[in-house]
């Protein structure tokens, strides 16, 4: 059984996807563009866009009564390469210990001109 996970304090899906999907032991968040919910703007710089990508997945987890701790992999897609260090920089602030496995590619485009999109799996 599955069950969509939706919540305000994250940005609506701009296409026929939801925010994530819960089954009885994982939690599936889509890839969170660094938008904030309530401006419904996003920042400028990748470390801010990085930490408003966590900032959504952590939103939407807490919703399915989850929580950053409990991630088990990312993906990573970034604009730029180049960015990598600034983007690892302040994602790791946003783990203690037993860091989630994860993926990073360099794409050609995101969404909404965006520098980063973040995508994680996390258990209940």
């Amino acid at each position: 059984m599955k069950r969509k996970i939706e919540t305000g304090m994250a940005p609506e899906a701009i296409g026929p996807y939801s925010q994530a999907i819960m089954t009885e032991e994982l939690i599936f968040v889509s890839g969170q563009l660094p938008v904030d919910a309530q401006s419904g703007k996003m920042p400028e710089s990748i470390r801010e866009q990085t930490r408003q990508s966590l900032e959504n997945i952590r939103s939407i987890l807490e919703e399915a009564g989850s929580g950053m701790d409990k991630i088990v992999k990312t993906t990573v897609l970034l604009q730029h390469m180049s960015d990598f260090a600034d983007m690892n920089e302040v994602y790791a602030s946003f783990f203690e210990k037993d860091y989630p496995a994860r993926a990073c590619f360099e794409v050609a485009a995101l969404p909404k001109g965006a520098l980063v999109e973040i995508e994680a799996i996390a258990v209940r």
